[in-house]
């Protein structure tokens, strides 16, 4: 996915965009890049690194004295190097950008007939956001430009862009990724995460809605273009994405996480005797089902944060697997004789799951039951990545679907229905195949009520294929 952070004040703004942009690195797995605009010298510095396989603190601690003046913006990327510097009729700029294009390489390849040229490559492609700088310049305004990009995208993108009379903060035109507004006493930011204020001392101010388009001083917040009223925020922000303490559409992600649990706690006649949360995401939802179902909660799984924290997660699928059964440590001690229930976010691959179910029973425990946030992944998701598929059949479910079917495209809105046979029968093969006492999965229905949006206001593709360009 990606997170950003960008903020104007009036004195030197180095050290909160620095920390500020830090707080988003759960959002992002590969580049990490910072951009300053010095009104003395009428400069942007730039600077980007690799994420990979190091913290962002330790990439840009030794280059913060470089980055002068009173606004910047930073990023960490799920794909591409940023932020990109323009130099174009609209004036000087950085941008950078929480864009997932599915129109990518139809909307290049339309560039570069029309005689433009692209600079920067990600991995021998298109750069996503040097794409969208491009679009922008096209326009007489940059409200215009970015109008564009509304236009033409298809999938999702919000950005932020540095230019010498502030930052202008656009959010996707249908909202699926948040911007969030903060002020404190001679400053103003916009970020991903609400969490990244609560430190530097912002309050939040404005949530920005679906394609809405600001622009940011030191003293105040202008906005350019009013919101749209459709909205389709994803719904995965509460579920999995988000960090316990931040805020979307302002609902707090861990009281969603806790409700989700509360609820399938009430409901649920399983005879368990402790709830388990598989860190980081599954925790919150655990606690709630713990109060729901009035039984303990137990530390069973702990994730070894020193060497495997969320940030490292390589791109190579072998890899993922390895990070994701050597960061959770289990322990004998709360597991061994126990009918022991975990709670997590969601089931993919389901790689880990299948690891971790076999050490459980193997450190004693009698029962292992789990229970999902969220309804089965029944679609990949072409909206801002989260499955991060090249198919829709790298999902476990559409493999179980095509060995129930002989093809994984057959019947999928029938597996999709809770409730339904096709629904229970492959969630029976899902719990065999991971070798499972039970496994329950959450309702669309109980989702949206934990969050409290409209159901027409949320993105529910992954679980029931609606689907909204």
């Amino acid at each position: 996915m990606g997170g950003f952070f960008g903020t104007v004040a009036k004195a030197s703004c180095s050290t909160d965009l620095f920390y500020g942009t830090d707080y988003n690195s759960h959002l992002g797995t590969r580049r990490c890049g910072m951009a300053t605009y010095d009104q003395e010298q009428d400069t942007i510095f730039r600077s980007i690194h690799n994420l990979e396989n190091a913290y962002f603190r330790n990439k840009f601690e030794d280059e913060l004295p470089k980055f002068k003046g009173t606004a910047g913006i930073g990023v960490i990327s799920d794909t591409d190097p940023q932020p990109i510097i323009f130099n174009s009729h609209l004036g000087k700029f950085a941008i950078v950008t929480v864009a997932h294009i599915v129109n990518l390489q139809e909307l290049a390849q339309e560039q570069l007939d029309m005689g433009h040229h692209f600079a920067e490559l990600s991995s021998g492609n298109i750069n996503p956001t040097e794409l969208v700088a491009l679009l922008i310049t096209q326009g007489k305004t940059y409200v215009e430009g970015i109008e564009n990009v509304y236009r033409r995208v298809k999938g999702s993108c919000s950005m932020l862009i540095l230019t010498k009379h502030g930052i202008i903060a656009a959010r996707d035109r249908l909202g699926r990724t948040p911007i969030i507004i903060g002020r404190k006493d001679g400053a103003m930011a916009a970020t991903s995460e609400t969490t990244a204020f609560s430190n530097l001392g912002f309050d939040i101010e404005h949530f920005l809605g679906p394609g809405e388009i600001v622009r940011l001083t030191a003293e105040k917040m202008e906005q350019l273009r009013a919101p749209g009223q459709d909205m389709q925020v994803c719904s995965f922000l509460w579920v999995y994405y988000g960090f316990p303490g931040s805020y979307y559409e302002n609902r707090n992600v861990e009281d969603v996480r806790f409700k989700i649990g509360q609820k399938m706690g009430q409901k649920d006649k399983s005879e368990v005797d402790c709830v388990c949360g598989i860190p980081d995401s599954g925790t919150g939802m655990a606690l709630g089902y713990a109060e729901g179902k009035r039984a303990p909660y137990h530390r069973a799984i702990a994730k070894y944060t020193p060497t495997w924290p969320r940030s490292f997660t390589p791109s190579n699928q072998q890899l993922r697997a390895l990070v994701a059964k050597m960061k959770l440590i289990p322990n004998r001690a709360m597991l061994e004789g126990n009918r022991a229930l975990f709670c997590d976010d969601s089931i993919v691959r389901g790689t880990q799951l299948k690891d971790n179910t076999r050490i459980l029973f193997d450190y004693g425990a009698r029962e292992v039951h789990i229970r999902i946030a969220c309804p089965p992944l029944i679609y990949g998701c072409p909206f801002i990545g989260f499955t991060n598929s090249k198919s829709d059949l790298e999902l476990i479910t559409r493999r179980v679907i095509a060995d129930i079917e002989g093809d994984p495209n057959a019947k999928l809105s029938e597996y999709a229905t809770t409730g339904s046979p096709q629904y229970d029968q492959m969630v029976e093969r899902l719990r065999q195949h991971f070798g499972l006492t039970s496994l329950k999965f959450n309702t669309i229905e109980d989702l949206v009520d934990a969050i409290g949006l409209p159901k027409c206001k949320l993105c529910t593709h992954c679980f029931d294929g609606s689907s909204h360009f």
